[in-house]
């Protein structure tokens, strides 16, 4: 059955990026005037990342208009992000005293990308994912990795150029791709834990791919090297952007070749999980899946429903469950 991505969180945006126009200034001009452009403000870095500002009574994203960023923000370079068909949308990242300004006078709030992604809209979740990884890279990517010359940012925010004339490189967003998978063994899957995870938490297997590997061989490395189970036949599920803070999650089904499991330094545990331990792991408290924000989620849903027909949402109870290790 094929699986489209979005169907995860983050994914699957109706948004024109308009990328082969934002190079031309009197296009990009005409956007940044636009009186329907709006802008999203992120605010200041925090451990977290930037937060975006939140209407204080609903759960939608508060944009600026035209008349609110020349008030608040006139010197701020937005980075644009695309047209959704009403007009142009545009971030601007502000630091913490301007942020709570904003927030104060416009009476919202600040809301961070993890509850967000629950909280949302899947459009406007996801258009806080895309505005909060460019706006990582960007602040990441100042001085040229050649030659040491500052960066001058183009294209509305998505390209770096080196202002040194005699080197000139382009710069453009990092994105690192990562595998995640849920490995089948007739009926049962395999799931990891970590010790800093909360007790009872498990989860699909990922890891980042390695210069000059398929996809299809980092999924076979990391499985082995996390719990060294072999894998065999493998299949593409759907994708996730992950911007904490720059990843792309590319989700896998495999089979193993043997359910033998021989444990890495990376887990604490992984052993097999049947449908019935799932389903009464799950009823009992006694289990802990990862939440609806995570492909990692739709992967054992996916499975769930392969396998017995059954759909994981109406498994899970109404309010989550999640005992701390001690």
């Amino acid at each position: 059955m094929f699986v489209s991505d979005r169907t995860n969180i983050f994914a699957g945006i109706a948004l024109d990026r308009n990328a082969e126009l934002r190079d031309d200034a009197e296009w990009a001009a005409a956007q940044l005037a636009d009186p329907t452009a709006r802008f999203l403000l992120l605010g200041a870095e925090a451990a977290g990342g930037r937060q975006a500002l939140l209407q204080a009574a609903s759960e939608a994203l508060r944009w600026l208009d035209q008349d609110e960023r020349r008030r608040f923000a006139p010197d701020l370079a937005p980075t644009y992000l695309g047209s959704d068909g009403i007009g142009p949308l545009f971030s601007l990242c502000a630091e913490a005293s301007l942020a709570d300004r904003v927030r104060a006078e416009l009476g919202g709030v600040f809301i961070d990308l993890r509850s967000a992604g629950m909280r949302l809209h899947p459009f406007q979740a996801g258009l806080f994912a895309y505005a909060r990884a460019i706006a990582h890279w960007q602040a990441r990517t100042r001085w040229c990795g050649a030659c040491g010359a500052t960066l001058q940012l183009v294209a509305l925010g998505h390209r770096g150029k080196c202002t040194n004339p005699s080197c000139a490189l382009e710069h453009f967003p990092r994105v690192d791709p990562a595998m995640i998978v849920i490995v089948s063994w007739r009926d049962q899957c395999l799931l990891g834990s970590q010790s800093t995870w909360s007790e009872n938490r498990w989860s699909t297997l990922a890891g980042f791919i390695e210069p000059g590997e398929s996809l299809e061989d980092a999924v076979r490395r990391e499985v082995f090297e996390e719990a060294g189970v072999k894998v065999g036949a493998c299949a593409y599920h759907s994708s996730q952007p992950w911007p904490f803070p720059s990843s792309l999650m590319l989700g896998f089904t495999a089979e193993a070749e043997d359910p033998a499991i021989r444990l890495g330094r990376e887990l604490s545990d992984a052993r097999w999980f049947s449908v019935d331990e799932i389903v009464d792991g799950l009823a009992e408290h006694r289990l802990v899946l990862p939440p609806r924000l995570s492909v990692s989620h739709e992967l054992i849903a996916h499975w769930l429903r392969e396998r017995a027909g059954l759909e994981l949402a109406e498994l899970l109870s109404d309010e989550p469950w999640q005992k701390p290790r001690a």
